[in-house]
């Protein structure tokens, strides 16, 4: 059987430093993929490398049956995939319209502009502010229907929950599933347990550039000796984000 996105033996870095050491994962139709880890063990280059901002040494990345190794980004975009970098990466003197209107795509699987205004009120009210005189969680939002806006069958999300406030995750995990439930697959990365166990249908541990375990979220929520084994993280310090529903 043929996973939507399948990575195997995946080998990536920048210059002669190796960062990704054989990376192998797949994700599903319709699935929810996270990838944990610590900062420093690869996730944001691999992020880079399955969107094409990285070059692959070696190994093979296939999406809905598709070779798609080594495409540049703008080739695997138009293949029906889209990525919220880590920092967002806005146009920061653009208002919020204009950041969303420059990405949006007409195609039927995408969210218009004025879809992204009626899911997400706080954009419409914020329509013509900057996008760099946003707060962090907004924008988080106005990054996250960027993406939307492209029609993505896969959404890559590396480490949404940077910078922001504890409270702000509520919102970005109620869209996150809202995005879910409109049958797209997401791979995230990240260090956040409570973002990253609360919208995952599996789970991969990540450590030097390769998996080093697959898990599933329920066990992991309810197995903190585990978590913390996995993750090297307290137990005390994450337990209020891992068993919050």
């Amino acid at each position: 059987m043929s996973h939507f996105l399948e990575v195997h033996g995946l080998v990536s870095g920048y210059g002669k430093n190796t960062v990704l050491q054989g990376l192998d994962l797949h994700v599903d139709r319709g699935e929810s993929v996270c990838l944990l880890g610590r900062n420093g063990v690869g996730k944001t280059t691999a992020i880079n490398t399955l969107f094409g901002f990285v070059s692959p040494s070696a190994g093979r990345v296939s999406l809905d049956d598709q070779d798609i190794t080594g495409w540049q980004s703008d080739r695997i975009a138009r293949s029906g995939v889209a990525v919220v970098p880590q920092g967002r990466r806005l146009f920061r003197q653009l208002s919020v319209y204009d950041n969303l209107r420059i990405a949006e795509r007409e195609n039927e699987d995408a969210w218009s502009v004025e879809d992204c205004m009626d899911r997400f009120p706080i954009l419409r009210t914020r329509a013509a502010v900057p996008a760099g005189a946003l707060s962090g969680g907004e924008q988080q939002i106005v990054a996250l229907a960027r993406a939307l806006v492209t029609g993505p069958r896969l959404l890559l999300l590396d480490e949404p929950s940077e910078g922001l406030a504890p409270r702000v995750l509520d919102t970005i995990l109620e869209i996150l599933r809202l995005v879910k439930a409109s049958g797209r697959s997401i791979l995230i990365v990240e260090q956040n347990l409570y973002l990253g166990l609360g919208i995952a249908d599996r789970v991969y541990v990540m450590n030097k550039g390769c998996i080093v375990a697959e898990e599933d979220p329920v066990v992991l929520r309810n197995d903190e000796d585990r978590l913390h084994r996995l993750m090297g993280v307290s137990a005390e310090i994450e337990r209020e984000g891992v068993i919050h529903e």
